[in-house]
């Protein structure tokens, strides 16, 4: 999370759409040795206070969190380099333009059996963003899907702060950022054409 305090003022709302959209971060937990991570889908709620979420039983972090522990959850958006080059004006130094947003909070194992209704919940959500009917779960047999359900345990995070970053530039003049959003596509990082439109038109501050 970058400390300049003018890339940290977009809108709570603007943020959670995003991670709503988004829907995949990394989770971690905190250990005496080091950090345990995970990537995983979720399902963040209507209000934006907690989130559902599914580990692998073998997971280390299943066995650190039996009787809930803080965690924090990280989504990552667009990134890319911006060439000094491309502002159009003198004096400029490199650097690194992306999205992120942290959640902190707790990290909280949940019944076994509210796993089917997650598990369902979170593949309705991601199926209806598709261009085809929707798979459902009633399409598994029985055997496959009493042992898919063996795999995995149900967990909540529930959200106790949220910080986001929207790194697009702001700090210079109109006009540069401008030109620089127009080189991003042909640069380096991930996801560049839809940073290049956040640099073009970077979200209202709260």
């Amino acid at each position: 999370m970058h400390p300049n305090p003018i890339f940290r003022k977009t809108a709570r709302d603007t943020a959670l759409a995003f991670v709503r959209e988004r829907a995949f971060g990394i989770l971690a937990v905190s250990t005496e040795a080091a950090p345990l991570m995970a990537h995983v889908p979720f399902l963040l709620s209507e209000d934006g206070q907690s989130a559902g979420l599914h580990l692998v039983r073998s997971n280390p972090i299943c066995r650190a969190c039996a009787d809930g522990v803080p965690a924090r959850l990280e989504v990552s958006g667009p990134d890319g380099y911006v060439s000094p080059d491309w502002y159009g004006i003198d004096d400029q130094v490199p650097t690194w333009n992306y999205v992120a947003v942290a959640f902190t909070g707790r990290l909280v194992a949940q019944p076994v059996e509210t796993l089917d209704a997650l598990l369902a919940a979170q593949s309705a959500a991601y199926e209806a963003r598709l261009p085809k009917a929707p798979w459902t779960m009633d399409k598994l047999t029985t055997d496959t899907h009493a042992r898919f359900l063996r795999m995995i345990l149900p967990f909540r995070f529930e959200i106790e702060d949220m910080q986001s970053t929207w790194k697009l530039n702001q700090n210079k003049p109109d006009a540069a950022r401008a030109a620089a959003a127009a080189a991003m596509p042909g640069g380096i990082g991930q996801e560049l054409e839809a940073l290049a439109r956040l640099m073009q038109d970077p979200p209202a501050a709260d």
